[in-house]
């Protein structure tokens, strides 16, 4: 027991320095803890506590933390590592009343909870927030009643906007209110908006602080965020909002948005951009990838830091481990998403998770649903695109079906999935689902050829100019993109000779330089120019984007009039997001300057768009589709034995063999200390000056296009003569022990990120991501938990055994035996695998 506690301890020690709590006076203040001998409680509180008081404390406190005028501001109850640090909760509350304490920190070393004795129960953390954020917090005294008793009505907004808006000649006069709403682009809330705002008051007073809004694409979820926003910023019941999204085009999307809808009362930034002063915002906006690599978010951010968060297509931006961001933080947890309960589907767990894009799809609605408390799939609110449609808000598609024979061979259960690219991937995948095959078989160049015709003699044409209208195509992958791109561009050139000079269609994938600009520029109808037709009218000279998976999610470009799906879809929500692209109005006079001209125009507004379907997606989800079926899913395939160096075959070709003799001449050994060879340091040290004097690299860092950059390294200096740089010899010049990636050491070289951690440092926080997921209630248990955690992550031996269900070889294996697993508590032992399957990438570990 005492070695227990006293490891606890020294966890606990090195916890709260890092977090910023000093133990001794040094240059960055005065020491602000105190030990157990230094504050001694009265007999009379002693006498208070009753029997759960522990007589080894002899009425000490733990740890007593203060603030910058040394009066207590935080009590640490410390328990031994065997314990649950919840045991100790009534007690370590009576000791913060008697030091006039808000707030307490409930420890065993490896689980810890945050308590503010004013609201509500403890909840898990997986740092301890520091004195300058807990100084902060204690300042913020929230009353959800006022939340409750607020009135919120549809001009919640409007009144942020333009606060006298009712007093104005040109909203008092009726026929001048439609140009005096347009000129000062007031936004009132829309009937079922209100609704939602209204409903979330409803589950606060509930006791609810999660809630979740299932609202379809093209409904307004952003607008209905300011009203949520303003609602907690003006009844104090938030000082800071979390905005995450999972894009960096929707990043600066809904940052424009919060400062048009609310720079009135609140100052909404991108974290990137102001990374100084991001404390004198009300609103920050970021993209959850960002804070999630290398752990970025527990060292920028403390969990009081932020009171609500908002989780843009929650199902995405909290979709595997990146739901470790989300529940980092404590407070209130808003949820959006347009993916309908309905498409839940069930599978079986008799056969392993693998990286099958449908099962990911299931995998990510129901972490969506279980983190905001709807496990039942009933969320906070519910506005359908059914609803949108029938309130006349929406529009329903025409589907073009404009399948081919070849295409049709999709159609079978087993058919082909692909892989949409994402823009902000910073893992290797290590699978592309027959990708290449799927091209190579499937698509010739007279089926592209066939696909690009069908759109183009079809597709719905602009009503000012007559142009063909605003077109997405999605595309099976970036070469596939390109291919189509260039059949589009010949064909408009054919049927306008000189108008657009391969201008017509554009590649806006993650290879194609500015890809991400290009799509603001679409949606501003200002790409590769405008006004191609008519001078008055201002619309996009490029006519077609052509795309992978940039432009599906959250992206508001409401003239678009086609959609060409040439790809198969398997995932219902990318589906509604696709189709989501198209189903929002437009009035087409807004960009028509000539005033004289407006009467000309028969039909200005949009009514209809055309979806081209050449893969029989509709049908598939329609009346294919089993929303209900146990997806089967196949067994993993591995190609080599885990203790083969070669697969148990022969050496991969490459492999340097000798095949002639030569003498030893000299023979000598030398052990190399932790600090490795003077010639590695310089190695790596040479690699960093190389590649931040290349300004081409470092203009892409900055503007923190990854992908990009990590292609342009690897092209422009992995692998070449004279240094060779690659990432082996970058890690054992780095002394890493473990595999890197090329997103790292760029991000070491350009000083985002102090030093390369370990591998024993990653696997602190992976399980602390998975504490904060799963919440363990017998903490008592929580080494062996962390033990087996990290142990099936680097043990590729006990990852086979477990798989064959050999447990009687436990009894042999030296990393992690039989009386391991036997400490490990019933009920964990599968869901630490099934966890570590779905959301650990191994490959980080090798």
């Amino acid at each position: 027991m005492a070695n227990k506690e006293a490891t606890a301890r020294i966890k606990i020690n090195k916890l709260l320095e890092e977090s910023g709590w000093r133990f001794f006076d040094s240059k960055e203040g005065k020491a602000n803890i105190v030990l157990e001998p230094n504050v001694k409680l009265t007999t009379a509180q002693v006498s208070a506590l009753g029997d759960d008081f522990e007589s080894v404390k002899n009425g000490f406190i733990d740890f007593l933390l203060l603030d910058e005028k040394s009066a207590p501001l935080i009590v640490l109850e410390a328990k031994a590592e065997d314990k649950s640090p919840l045991v100790g909760k009534e007690q370590a509350r009576k000791y913060a009343r008697s030091q006039n304490c808000r707030f307490v920190l409930l420890s065993n070393g490896n689980l810890h909870y945050f308590w503010d004795l004013t609201q509500g129960s403890p909840q898990v953390i997986s740092k301890f927030p520091g004195p300058d954020s807990v100084a902060g917090y204690k300042k913020f005294e929230p009353n959800p009643q006022k939340l409750v008793d607020e009135a919120v009505k549809a001009d919640y907004i409007t009144l942020t906007q333009l606060p006298n808006y009712a007093n104005e000649a040109g909203w008092k006069t009726d026929s001048e209110r439609p140009e005096f709403i347009d000129k000062n682009k007031l936004r009132f809330l829309r009937p079922y908006q209100l609704r939602a705002v209204q409903r979330l008051q409803e589950a606060v007073k509930e006791g609810n602080s999660r809630f979740l809004f299932e609202m379809a694409t093209g409904t307004g979820k952003t607008l209905t965020a300011a009203a949520i926003i303003k609602l907690f910023l003006r009844t104090g019941n938030a000082r800071r909002v979390l905005f995450l999204v999972d894009r960096l085009e929707l990043e600066d999307q809904a940052n424009k948005a919060f400062v048009q809808l609310l720079k009135n009362d609140a100052k909404s930034i991108i974290y990137k951009e102001q990374r100084d002063d991001w404390r004198k915002a009300e609103i920050v906006v970021t993209t959850v990838q960002s804070l999630l690599y290398n752990g970025k978010y527990q060292r920028l951010f403390a969990p009081t830091d932020f009171d609500l968060v908002i989780s843009d297509e929650a199902h995405r931006s909290i979709g595997g481990n990146a739901r470790a961001v989300f529940e980092y933080f404590i407070g209130y947890k808003l949820g959006l998403t347009a993916t309908p309960r309905d498409y839940i589907k069930r599978f079986d767990t008799n056969k392993p998770t693998t990286r099958d894009p449908r099962e990911l799809e299931r995998r990510m609605l129901l972490d969506t649903y279980r983190t905001f408390g709807c496990e039942s799939g009933q969320s906070t609110f519910r506005y359908s695109l059914l609803d949108g449609v029938n309130d006349g808000f929406l529009i329903n598609p025409v589907v073009v079906d404009a399948r081919t024979d070849i295409t049709t061979q999709l159609l079978s259960d087993e058919g082909y999935a692909t892989v949409v690219e994402d823009e902000l991937s910073d893992e290797d995948e290590g699978e592309t689902y027959f990708q290449r095959d799927f091209e190579k078989k499937f698509f010739s160049e007279n089926t592209n050829r066939v696909f690009c015709e069908t759109l183009m003699k079809h597709g719905l044409r602009d009503p000012i100019s007559g142009e063909f209208g605003k077109t997405i195509v999605f595309a099976v992958s970036q070469a596939h993109a390109a291919k189509l791109t260039q059949v589009l561009n010949e064909l408009a050139d054919r049927l306008h000779p000189g108008r657009y000079q391969s201008d017509f269609a554009l590649q806006v994938t993650s290879q194609v330089l500015g890809a991400q600009q290009y799509t603001i520029n679409f949606a501003n109808n200002k790409l590769l120019g405008n006004a191609n037709f008519l001078p008055e009218y201002r619309t996009s000279k490029a006519r077609v984007c052509v795309t992978v998976g940039m432009m599906t999610t959250g992206y508001d470009c409401p003239d678009i009039l086609n959609l060409a799906l040439m790809r198969p879809i398997f995932s219902p929500s990318e589906f509604v997001q696709m189709k989501g692209r198209g189903t929002r109005k437009h009035n087409f006079l807004e960009e028509l300057f000539d005033q004289d001209q407006h009467e000309l125009v028969r039909h200005p507004r949009k009514t209809a768009f055309k979806l081209f379907d050449f893969f029989a997606n509709c049908e598939y989800f329609e009346e294919k589709f089993d929303y209900d079926q146990v997806l089967k899913l196949p067994a993993r395939i591995t190609s080599a034995k885990p203790d083969d160096d070669f697969g148990g075959g022969q050496p991969p070709a490459g492999t340097y063999q000798a095949t002639e003799t030569d003498a030893v001449r000299t023979f000598q050994e030398q052990q190399i200390g932790l600090e490795g060879m003077k010639i590695d340091r310089m190695f790596f040290e040479k690699f960093e000056d190389q590649v931040t004097a290349d300004d081409v690299l470092r203009q892409q860092v900055e503007a923190g296009q990854w992908e990009q950059a990590t292609e342009y390294l690897v092209k422009t200096f992995f692998d070449k003569p004279q240094e060779y740089f690659n990432l082996e010899k970058l890690r054992k010049a780095a002394g890493v022990d473990r595999r890197l990636t090329v997103r790292e050491v760029l991000e070491k070289a350009f000083g985002r990120i102090p030093s390369f951690k370990s591998k024993d440092e990653l696997l602190e926080e992976e399980f602390g991501r998975f504490v904060l997921d799963y919440k363990p209630a017998d903490a008592e248990h929580i080494v062996a938990m962390k033990y087996f955690f990290k142990a099936y992550i680097t043990d590729g031996r006990l990852r086979t055994i477990l798989a064959d269900g050999h447990l009687t070889d436990l009894n042999t294996n030296p990393s992690f035996g039989m009386a391991d697993y036997k400490a490990v508590p019933a009920n964990w032992r599968n869901l630490i695998p099934t966890y570590i399957k779905d959301y650990v990438p191994l490959n980080r570990f090798l």
